[in-house]
């Protein structure tokens, strides 16, 4: 039997699920830096917006009552990977503590709004 579940914060609908999760397995629709009334937060500070972008993340994975420990995967893109390598790092280690999920950091280009700096897409299981 297939079980789906789906998780949406409702600020707006890019036609997509912020979270979707079939038989166990949980997939997180890219993150970026907004509050929860949708206004974006920490234009030009990576720290910042790799905070709020964590926050965010977390606030999809207590959609489907699992914490950062269930993540499987994470895929972080940076507009500037050789600026901000180094303490996007650093807050997501602190972030992951001693759970070492798999995952990639992708430098890119732009992202959807020109004052995104950072976007973390993630798989995650809820067992």
């Amino acid at each position: 039997m297939t079980t789906v579940k789906s998780y949406n914060h409702d600020l707006w609908d890019h036609g997509i699920s912020k979270g979707y999760c079939v038989n166990g397995t949980i997939y997180i629709s890219g993150q970026f830096s907004h509050d929860t009334e949708g206004a974006f937060v920490g234009e030009g500070n990576i720290e910042a917006q790799t905070r709020q972008t964590l926050e965010n993340l977390d606030r999809v994975l207590a959609g489907f009552d699992v914490t950062r420990s269930n993540l499987a995967y994470v895929e972080i893109y940076l507009t500037n990977p050789q600026a901000h390598f180094e303490p996007v790092l650093r807050l997501f280690k602190e972030y992951v503590g001693d759970h070492r999920p798999a995952g990639s950091l992708i430098g890119v280009t732009y992202l959807a709004s020109p004052e995104q700096l950072i976007e973390i897409s993630a798989v995650a299981h809820t067992d």
